[in-house]
Parts: structure tokens; sequence; C-alpha cells
């Protein structure tokens, strides 16, 4: 089963549930950040890292000995990563790449009519896997400058194991990077606050889902500051409320030091059990359907 927890806006507190809902459930558990332009579950996790990869995706390149400056891989291009400067009759021809533009779709290389593009792999991150006890753990790390954080994120999530509870700790938002981290979920938690700013995000998250035919429901994290109206979206939409987290000064305490409220506020440990023994069961129900 794969859960992911993901939120309209960043600052609710979503590595917070991630971080503990891994260790209160019983059972094999895997967790992957896929916040991979800000990782920081590590901080919680603390876990022991053993292997480390590069991530890559392909670049074109552009034999000029053989080009001759057609445009055709300009025209191809969607995200205008290719210039083509043809000859003049005082200037000879060029081709610039922007790779920082290139969505690696393969377009140019494979319609070149001169076969003078090939693709080479450009390093844009790490994925470090490793251990926290029984628990397996995977992040990525986007290196800085670079903009194609889905590409990692799809690279971090090949690492997910099928034998094991998976636990996506997804990006803030609702753009492309938080679609890579929860596409293929079976279940995504919505960490939100009882805030105006906290429901508009909120709404939008819930749209995402609902395009993505997502199952979702939602923890609401300081549920005593703020007003009601996040209570009222979610029973108008049947969206079921999954957990309340208070507004509460040792657990503020204790994530400022990366620990976990499970290590010491023992009976979070419980209530994060019977949010995962909600999702669980309504998946195998689903599954059985």
């Amino acid at each position: 089963m794969i859960i992911s927890i993901a939120s309209g806006k960043g600052g609710t507190g979503k590595t917070t549930v991630a971080a503990n809902l891994a260790l209160s459930i019983n059972g094999a558990v895997q967790v992957l950040d896929c916040d991979v332009e800000e990782p920081d579950l590590h901080l919680f996790m603390k876990p022991v890292l053993k292997r480390k990869s590069t991530a890559t995706v392909p670049i074109p390149e552009v034999d000029e000995s053989k080009c001759t400056y057609c445009g055709k891989c300009q025209r191809v291009c969607a995200y205008n990563a290719i210039a083509v400067l043809p000859k003049t009759d005082d200037r000879s021809g060029s081709v610039l790449i922007f790779p920082h533009l290139c969505h690696s779709c393969g377009a140019c290389s494979l319609l070149c009519p001169e076969n003078a593009i090939i693709e080479i792999d450009k390093g844009i991150g790490v994925i470090e896997l490793g251990d926290c006890g029984d628990i397996q753990f995977v992040h990525g790390v986007l290196n800085i400058g670079e903009v194609m954080s889905p590409s990692l994120i799809r690279q971090v999530k090949a690492h997910i194991n099928p034998a094991r509870t998976a636990i996506i700790d997804c990006p803030p938002g609702t753009s492309c990077p938080v679609i890579a981290a929860v596409q293929e979920s079976d279940f995504c938690i919505l960490v939100t606050e009882p805030t105006p700013f906290g429901l508009n995000d909120l709404v939008l998250a819930v749209e995402v889902l609902n395009k993505m035919e997502i199952p979702h429901g939602v923890v609401i994290n300081r549920s005593d500051i703020g007003n009601d109206e996040v209570d009222h979206y979610c029973k108008e939409n049947n969206i079921p409320i999954l957990m309340r987290i208070p507004f509460d000064r040792e657990i503020a305490s204790m994530y400022s030091v990366g620990t976990p409220m499970v290590r010491q506020k023992k009976e979070y440990i419980g209530k994060f059990q019977d949010m995962f023994d909600i999702i669980r069961v309504g998946w195998l129900e689903g599954k059985v359907k």
C-alpha cells in the first residue's frame, strides 16, 4: 500500500505526520522523502544512510559535423530548449542547447534527419537509501540550480518496495512535483490547518486529487486555532477528518530539535495507528470490490 502525505501549502505539518505515522504503525514500513528541493524527513527519522547514487536525465548533444542546421529539432521542441542559427554567407551555423528547459522527451534525437543528435546523461541530484531501525528510508536531493524536480521524484519512487507499506512525504503545493509524488498512491493524507489560507490551499489540493481519482482524507494540524471552516468544507464534500493535532508547545519544542512527538507523547502512537487502520480497511474493501 502506498500512502502519500501532501498539502496545498508548505508548513502545515506533512513531515510531522509522515515521520510519526511511520514510527507508529506495525509491520514492514518504508518512508520516501519526495520533497527533493528541501528534504527534511531525515532530520526526524535519523536514518543510517548506506547507499548513494546519482540521478540523471538525458539531454541532447549535437554533432555539428553532421548537422545541416535544418532547424527541425528546434521546431519539434515543445519547450524551446533548442535554438538553431542557420548558416549564412558570412556566418557558420550553430545549435544552442538550454539544458534547464529540456524535458528529456527525446523528440529532437528521434526526428533529426541527419542523426546528428545523441542523448547524454546529465546529473540532477542524488538518491540516498538507508534504514531507521526496521524502517527503510529513501530520499532525493536536487542539485542547486536544477528545476526539473519531477524527474528526480520519479527516480526516488522507483525504489518503492511493494512488500512494505510505503509512506511518501510530498512537496508542498499543487504543481508538477506534487503530481509526480502522489501519482499511483492508494491513498493521500492532506495535512491542513484551520485558517483561511489553509482552507484555500486544501480546496486546491482536493481538486487535484479528485482529478487523479485518488482517495483522500484530512489531518487538521494546530486544530484548536483559527476557525471551523475546514470542518464545514470537509463535511460538505464527504472528506473524512482522520486526525486532529492540537497547537501544543511541547510538540513544537520537540519538532524544533528533530524529535517525533510519538517518542515522548506515547498517546499519539495509538492515534496514528487508528488513522492507519481506517485507511487500510478502506483500501482493502476497495480492493475486494
